[in-house]
């Protein structure tokens, strides 16, 4: 009887020791879970660049390019030309029908004739005039007539004959020819249609200096001015790289674009040909010195825009508010908040929390401090 009421007694002091166990094991355990160092992908924050890369496709153009048309009206019978055709000066390109031409010169040939005509009649009547006042026959007033006559149907006689001149030259313009030598790019009326006096025609670029055509948003266009060498390269062969040199920036921006339309000029070559599309790069200083950093390192916190950021000896993460200036295709561009050899965390900031342990390894990726530029953002698991 003593034996057993001496085990009832032990029992509850046996679990109690059992659950104080227990306890101690549960403690433990979220011992060994706040010990839990998490690894993180981050970037550090380099050296700011102080200049940038400036990057616009255009098509290479020649410089010249002439919007030719007749310099008289009429209908077009002949085209003697097709775009891609390569043309020397001199070369007719177009007629115009030029019958109503042709009978202006035989009216002005008649005219003249007439002209002529009047002049010998005049001229016998002034001799005459001079016998007799020589004789005393004609009185001076006669003798005047008879030179102011003479003098008015020269006058009549010359008119004449610039009309007749007038006349042929309009008859050569019914021909359509080429100033320069050059290649067509355009066609603009073909036969059967009636054009008017200086409607373009046809394009033809002219042989020489070629040129790239690049439109420039007005945030930029303050980096371009005449004279400012920059570097072009092709699609169409990517070992092409030629130095071009900025020779026109437009006074205005395109009503449609709002761009503004910048030239640039390029050396001989024959590889370059016309149509080809091209790329500009520029170099300007940066305007900005800003740190860009992947869209995935912001996060927010009570309002605030902040990123987590890693001490390097004590191996924990804070959080520090930053101030955002403007988002990129590659990440976010940071004015103000973090400097160069900041530790930045790249991914993963919805679990941080303040003075949290991390697991870094080796050295961070570098990530360029300068927003502008074109700095590769590699990252790696820590």
């Amino acid at each position: 009887m003593s034996l057993s009421n001496s085990i009832i007694r032990r029992l509850p002091v046996a679990g109690l020791i059992v659950a104080a166990l227990g306890l101690a094991g549960c403690s433990q355990e979220k011992a060994e879970i706040k010990e839990i160092i998490r690894p993180v992908k981050v970037v550090e924050i380099g050296g700011a660049q102080t200049t940038r890369e400036l990057d616009y496709s255009g098509s290479v153009r020649a410089r010249t390019e002439m919007n030719l048309g007749f310099r008289v009206a009429g209908k077009v019978t002949e085209r003697l030309v097709d775009i891609g055709q390569h043309v020397n000066s001199g070369d007719v390109l177009a007629r115009i029908d030029a019958s109503d031409y042709d009978l202006s010169v035989r009216s002005a040939a008649a005219s003249l004739d007439a002209a002529e005509r009047q002049v010998e009649t005049v001229d016998l009547a002034k001799k005459r005039a001079e016998q007799l006042y020589a004789k005393s026959f004609a009185s001076k007033s006669q003798l005047d007539q008879a030179t102011l006559t003479y003098a008015q149907a020269v006058a009549t006689r010359d008119a004449a004959r610039s009309t007749l001149a007038q006349a042929k030259n309009q008859v050569g313009y019914t021909d359509l020819k080429a100033s320069e030598d050059g290649i067509v790019t355009a066609i603009s009326a073909d036969i059967g249609q009636v054009v008017g006096a200086g409607t373009p025609v046809m394009t033809v670029a002219v042989d020489g200096e070629k040129e790239v055509l690049i439109a420039v948003p007005e945030m930029d266009i303050a980096e371009f001015r005449p004279g400012k060498d920059v570097k072009a390269g092709f699609w169409s062969d990517d070992a092409l790289t030629l130095a071009g040199k900025v020779r026109e920036v437009s006074g205005s921006a395109d009503p449609q674009s709002r761009t503004f339309a910048v030239r640039v000029s390029l050396p001989n070559d024959p590889r370059v040909l016309l149509g080809m599309t091209a790329n500009i790069e520029a170099s300007v200083a940066s305007r900005k010195q800003m740190v860009s950093i992947p869209l995935s390192a912001l996060a927010e916190k009570d309002g605030r825009k902040i990123v987590w950021t890693v001490d390097r000896t004590s191996e924990t993460v804070h959080p520090r508010p930053v101030k955002v200036g403007d988002f990129t295709v590659d990440g976010v561009n940071v004015a103000d908040g973090l400097k160069q050899g900041d530790v930045v965390v790249a991914a993963g900031t919805q679990f941080m929390t303040e003075n949290l342990k991390v697991k870094l390894s080796g050295d961070a990726a570098q990530q360029s401090a300068s927003a502008e530029g074109k700095a590769d953002i590699t990252s790696s698991l820590r």
